[in-house]
């Protein structure tokens, strides 16, 4: 968790990430106005994908900027489905957690479920699965291969299947 001023970390990312801050303030120029909606769809696509903490947290630490203050509080880093899943069921083992409307026929099985369409989806002994169902692709993995699905996103891209992300 990271607690600073707005401006210590926008100034951060312009120092390590350029590109991305140049786009970051140009959405932020637009956030109020009629324009947020198109500026989303025609920038967010673009912009590089990169965790804060290499790109601002680790270089703000180098230069002095920020400081580690030890606190007692429970934290989840819910990075990946299999962490939804974990958060979802409650750290109980064998649980099936289904996220959105779906229509569950389950036997045997535990992992997350996270549907936005009609279809019925059945699982019969399965463990640790990951589902998630649009209109336009499904996605079935483990929670064990769940930090893969960026790896996936990205040949989806290479390969001109970017319309189903």
């Amino acid at each position: 968790m990271f607690i600073a001023q707005a401006s210590v970390l926008l100034n951060e990312l312009a120092k390590s990430e350029p590109e991305l801050h140049k786009s970051v303030m140009e959405l932020a120029s637009v956030w109020d106005t009629d324009d947020r909606k198109s500026a989303i769809e025609r920038i967010w696509p673009k912009l590089k994908k990169v965790a804060i903490d290499y790109s601002v947290a680790e270089p703000a630490a180098a230069a002095g900027l920020v400081a580690v203050v030890p606190a007692n509080f429970s934290w989840h880093d819910v990075g990946d489905f299999a962490a939804i899943a974990e958060l979802q069921s409650q750290g109980r083992k064998g649980n099936l957690a289904v996220l959105g409307n779906a229509k569950v026929l389950a036997d045997s099985s535990s992992g997350i479920l996270v549907s936005d369409t009609d279809r019925l989806i059945a699982l019969i002994g399965v463990e640790d699965i990951i589902v998630v169902d649009t209109p336009d692709a499904l996605l079935v993995t483990t929670k064990e291969h769940a930090q893969r699905v960026k790896s996936l996103v990205d040949a989806l891209k290479a390969t001109g299947h970017s319309d189903v992300l």
